[in-house]
C-alpha cells in the first residue's frame, strides 16, 4: 500500500463537493482508501486516527487542502493523482462560474432579497457566529446549520436574538420546515395544525413524516440545535419559539421534542407553557414524565407516541399507547422465523445517521435487552473507549462531531456507515445489525442503491462461514420526498431487510430477536 499527501495551498471546497470527489475516487478499483478535507487542527487528527496523516499532510494550514490517499499498487499512483487535479479542477471551475452570479456579502444579498426575514448559515463554525450575530443586528431570523460552534457564542447569540425579539435556530440545527419551506435536512410533508418545536433534527425529521403518513401536516417545524436545553444554554430559543407558535393562527397544537434536556431547564419550559392558550404535547427523551403530569401537560415516550397523544388530543378522544405488540401474529411468525436461522451472533450493532433516533433506540433497547454501549451512552460507565469499535450490545451515533469534523454528514455521505457496517457483519458475534435510513431534501439521493449491494455482501459473506445476521431498519420519509418512501422500503425488503414502520418499532423488533 502506497500512502500519500497532497497539499492544494489555499483551496476550500465546501463538503458536498469533497464528497463528490472522494467518492468518485473510492470506485477506482486501486485506490483502497481516500480523504479530502481542509487542513485544521481537528481534521488532521481525523487523519491521523484512521492511519491516512504523513507528514506531508501535517505541514497544511487550516486554510489548505489535504488530498490523502492510499493506492494499492505505486505504479497506479500518477493517474490517480491525475485523476484528483482533474476532479477538483471541474469543480473548482463550476464553483467560479456559479458564484458570479451569487451575491458575495448577506448586505448584496438583502439588496436582492429585500424581502427575506431568516438568514440560513452554513459555514465552517468558527465563522458562524459573525454571520449570525450581522444577521440579527439586520434584523433577521438566523438559521445555523453549522457545527463546531463554541456554546458561549450560542448563548451570546440567543441572548442577543432574544433582545432584539428574534429567533436563533442552532447551531447545529439540522432541520426547520417554516411557513411550508423545507430548511436542511427535512422531509416533504403537508400543512397542517401541529407546530413543533424541536432540539431535534431527526426527531423533527420523524415526527413529521409520521403525522403526515397519518393523514395530517405540519403547520412549522422550529429546529433549535441540540444544546438548547442544556443547563447552560437554558432553553432561550424554545421559549422564543413557543411565543413564536402561540402567536400563530395556523397552529393548534405544539409538539416539543428534544434530546436527552437538563432536568431544571425542562422543568423551566414547563412551567412557561403550563398555562398558556395551546395545546401541547412533550416528548423530551430521559425527561420525567411525572413532572409533566404534575403540571398537566402530556409526556409522550417517544416519537411514534407523540405523534399518536397528539393527534388523539385533536380528535377528541382517549389515547391507547399500544403501537406494537409482541403478540401480534405478524410479528410473532417474523420472529420465530428469523429465530429458527442457525449461527446468528448474540449481540446487536446499532449503526445510526440520525441522533434521536439512535437515543430513542438506546432508552427502549436498554429497557428490553440491558446495557448498550455507545458513543452517546446512557450510563457513563458504558462509554465506547473506542467510538470505532463496538463492544457487546452497540449502537453507535455517526452524527456525532467526532465522525463529521471535516466530512459530510452521514445521511449524505454513506461511506464512513458502509465501512463499519462491513467491519461488524465480520464479527461472529455480531448477529443483528439495526439501521436507520433518512430520506428528504439534504439526504443522500438513492439511500437502497447506496446499502443494499452492501448488506448483500455482508450476508453473502456470513452465510458462506455459516453464520446469519439479521438486518433491521426504519426509513423516514414521505413518498413525496424525492428518494420516495415506497421505493426505498421495497428495495431494502428485497434484500431481506425486516422493514418496520417507525425507528421505535425497529427497535422493539430488534429486542424480540434477541429475547
Amino acid at each position: 500500500m502506497i500512502l500519500q499527501n497532497i497539499i492544494r495551498k489555499n483551496t476550500y471546497l465546501d463538503s458536498i463537493m469533497l464528497m463528490s470527489i472522494s467518492n468518485t475516487l473510492r470506485e477506482l478499483d486501486d485506490v483502497d482508501e481516500v480523504s479530502i478535507i481542509m487542513g485544521t487542527s481537528a481534521n488532521k487528527e481525523i487523519l491521523r486516527n484512521i492511519g491516512l496523516l504523513v507528514s506531508e499532510g501535517e505541514k497544511a494550514g487550516p486554510g489548505d487542502l489535504i488530498i490523502a490517499l492510499r493506492i494499492k499498487t505505486e505504479d497506479m499512483l500518477k493517474p490517480v493523482l491525475q485523476k484528483v487535479e482533474e476532479l477538483i479542477s471541474q469543480r473548482m471551475i463550476k464553483k467560479e462560474t456559479r458564484e458570479e452570479a451569487l451575491p458575495r456579502s448577506l448586505d448584496a444579498a438583502l439588496r436582492t432579497m429585500p424581502q427575506a426575514n431568516l438568514v440560513l448559515i452554513s459555514l465552517p463554525g468558527e465563522y458562524a457566529a459573525d454571520a449570525a450575530i450581522e444577521a440579527l443586528e439586520k434584523g433577521r431570523h438566523v438559521m445555523i446549520f453549522s457545527d463546531n460552534v463554541p456554546v458561549e457564542q450560542e448563548i451570546m447569540l440567543k441572548k442577543r436574538a432574544s433582545e432584539l425579539g428574534l429567533l436563533v435556530m442552532g447551531p447545529d440545527c439540522g432541520t426547520a420546515i417554516i411557513s411550508g419551506i423545507a430548511l436542511g435536512f427535512a422531509n416533504v410533508v403537508r400543512r397542517g395544525c401541529f407546530g413543533i418545536v424541536g432540539a431535534s433534527g431527526t426527531g423533527i425529521q420523524e415526527l413529521t413524516t409520521l403525522l403526515h403518513k397519518r393523514g395530517y401536516g405540519i403547520s412549522h417545524a422550529i429546529g433549535l440545535g441540540g444544546r438548547d436545553l442544556s443547563q447552560q444554554v437554558r432553553g432561550m430559543s424554545m421559549l422564543q419559539g413557543i411565543k413564536a407558535l402561540e402567536q400563530d393562527p395556523e397552529t393548534d397544537i405544539i409538539i416539543l421534542l428534544s434530546k436527552p434536556p437538563s432536568p431544571e431547564i425542562a422543568n423551566l419550559v414547563f412551567d412557561a407553557i403550563k398555562s398558556l392558550r395551546k395545546k401541547y404535547i412533550i416528548n423530551f427523551l430521559k425527561g420525567d414524565p411525572e413532572e409533566a403530569r404534575k403540571r398537566n401537560l402530556p409526556f409522550a415516550a417517544g416519537l411514534e407516541e407523540a405523534a399518536e397523544l397528539a393527534i388523539s388530543v385533536l380528535e377528541g378522544r382517549s389515547f391507547s399507547p399500544a403501537l406494537f405488540s409482541d403478540s401480534d401474529e405478524m410479528i410473532k411468525s417474523l420472529v420465530q422465523r428469523e429465530k429458527k436461522k442457525p449461527g446468528r451472533g448474540k449481540y446487536l450493532r446499532g449503526l445510526f445517521s440520525g441522533g434521536t433516533l439512535a437515543d430513542e433506540a438506546l432508552l427502549i433497547l436498554s429497557d428490553q435487552v440491558g446495557d448498550i454501549h455507545s458513543n452517546i451512552p446512557l450510563k457513563e460507565e458504558l462509554k465506547l473507549k473506542d467510538s470505532l469499535k463496538s463492544t457487546a450490545h452497540t449502537i453507535v451515533d455517526m452524527g456525532e462531531d467526532e465522525f463529521t469534523r471535516g466530512r459530510p454528514h452521514p445521511m449524505i455521505d454513506y461511506s464512513l456507515r458502509i465501512d463499519r457496517l462491513l467491519k461488524e457483519t465480520d464479527d461472529r458475534d455480531c448477529g443483528i445489525i439495526l439501521l436507520d435510513v433518512v430520506l428528504g431534501h439534504g439526504s443522500h439521493e438513492d439511500p437502497a442503491a447506496a446499502l443494499v449491494p452492501v448488506i448483500q455482501k455482508a450476508q453473502k459473506s456470513a452465510t458462506t462461514q455459516g453464520r446469519h445476521i439479521s438486518f433491521v431498519a426504519s426509513i423516514t420519509g414521505t413518498n413525496e420526498d424525492p428518494q420516495n418512501y415506497e421505493k426505498q422500503k421495497k428495495a431494502f425488503e428485497q434484500a431481506g431487510v425486516f422493514i418496520l414502520p417507525s425507528n421505535a418499532q425497529a427497535a422493539r423488533f430488534s429486542a424480540l430477536l434477541l429475547k
